[in-house]
């Protein structure tokens, strides 16, 4: 069997290592325009902030390493056509072009940055962060440079932002929504994370989308804003999302729903033997049943374990997603999974929500942290969704509270449910518990 995979992100190379356990025998091959492999997007920022010490410490393995187990990754190769009838992929790299045949293709071709239409985008300074070799750059420009604006306020925005704090910048963070995160937390929510981006020296502006960049000798110098406002820049940092890379996928014939490629809980597109995952397919969303985009690592290698199994003749189904998420800026951590109640609304959900301030510790236990929780239901008591912020200990109740969504648990069973004690890790009632009492107290 000859798998072909397209993309060397976390979805494609966790595809072709799945592959390669459940089949010892496949032809394995993973072609790829980026230099690097197997390393954690989600670290660059970390990097940056100095937090860790080098990009190589973030890369897991090398096409060498893949080698070793019979998986050949083609690095620096653009592929340029899928032919699903012929079933071939030709691909162009510093040898030219060449046209490869294949019995299963799995594209993993992720997302590509989205650019605003503005003026000055293309002056040097101006960056967007998709791989290690970006991260190399605005380290190196970050150098030389004293102030940064960061547009667009989402979960790397943010950790951008406060990177490039950390090394001493005069730092902005735009955003044109009138909240930061907003896919994940609801307004009251954000308002802690944004007071305390403040507090960090971070000028937060909100609700005023960058309008143009102004540019010195071909580098950017000012950033203008909707308002007429202007401020320095000698760095700025595009994140404002991405979109679904889909042309190949269209070549080969692929079904593409409102966003994305469609495929099945088997990861089967619409095409025989083209599967595909990551950044690039939509997924259902558990709550309310209809499809989403997912843009996760860890929804990416999920997939990679059903598409693997599939590919081998294995029996697995993805599961609908919930978009559990959590981030540490600074000393603060914040998570969120389910439905904002906001996005609820949206929805014609009308939900009923509570929000409680406890501790992480009993309160008597020293360097006990305050912990802001908001539980959102449905009117018959079902939780969907939850949002904590605190300065420790938030990933795990996520994790607590993904399970509780995917079993469909309501405000009343998790408040009977038992949970582990002790003063240095956890109040005698946990922050849990009490959120979820108190939004008990509003139904009947």
């Amino acid at each position: 069997m000859k798998v072909v995979i397209v993309g060397g992100g976390a979805g494609g190379m966790s595809t072709a290592s799945n592959i390669r356990r459940l089949d010892k025998d496949a032809e394995i091959t993973v072609i790829t325009r980026d230099e690097n492999v197997a390393y954690s997007p989600c670290a660059i920022p970390y990097v940056l902030s100095g937090k860790i010490s080098s990009f190589d410490d973030i890369i897991m393995k090398t096409p060498e390493d893949y080698k070793e187990v019979n998986i050949d990754v083609l690095i620096k190769s653009e592929v340029t056509a899928v032919d699903s009838s012929k079933k071939t992929v030709t691909y162009e790299n510093a040898d030219g072009e060449k046209t490869i045949d294949y019995d299963k293709l799995v594209l993993a071709t992720g997302g590509n940055p989205f650019v605003p239409p503005m003026e000055g985008v293309d002056l040097e300074g101006v960056f967007q962060i998709r791989n290690i070799e970006d991260g190399r750059k605005v380290q190196q420009w970050a150098k030389t440079s004293k102030s940064a604006v960061v547009t667009g306020a989402g979960l790397i925005g943010i950790e951008i932002v406060f990177a490039l704090k950390e090394l001493g910048l005069n730092v902005t963070l735009s955003e044109m929504m009138p909240q930061i995160v907003p896919r994940s937390l609801d307004s009251d929510m954000a308002d802690i994370l944004t007071g305390y981006l403040k507090m960090e020296n971070i000028h937060v502006m909100l609700g005023e989308p960058i309008t143009k960049l102004e540019g010195e000798d071909g580098k950017v110098k000012k950033a203008y804003f909707g308002d007429g406002s202007c401020i320095d820049a000698d760095m700025v940092i595009l994140a404002t999302g991405v979109r679904p890379e889909l042309e190949l996928a269209k070549m080969a014939g692929c079904d593409i729903g409102r966003w994305a490629i469609l495929v099945n809980e088997k990861m089967e597109t619409s095409v025989e033997d083209v599967y595909a995952l990551g950044d690039c397919v939509e997924s259902q969303d558990l709550i309310l049943q209809a499809n989403t985009i997912s843009h996760l690592g860890t929804t990416a290698v999920r997939e990679s374990k059903t598409l693997a199994r599939t590919i081998t003749g294995k029996k697995s189904n993805f599961n609908p997603v919930l978009n559990a998420m959590v981030s540490k800026v600074g000393k603060l951590e914040f998570g969120a999974v389910g439905l904002t109640s906001s996005f609820a609304q949206q929805n014609n959900i009308k939900p009923i929500v509570e929000k409680v301030e406890a501790l992480t510790r009993a309160r008597y236990y020293p360097n006990a942290k305050p912990m802001d929780i908001k539980i959102i239901c449905d009117c018959n008591g079902r939780i969907i969704g939850c949002q904590i912020i605190a300065e420790e200990r938030v990933a795990e109740r996520i994790d607590t509270m993904t399970l509780a969504i995917t079993q469909g648990l309501s405000c009343f069973e998790l408040s009977n449910v038992e949970f582990a004690y002790a003063p240095p890790v956890s109040m005698v009632t946990d922050p849990l518990v009490l959120a979820v009492e108190e939004v008990s107290k509003k139904f009947n």
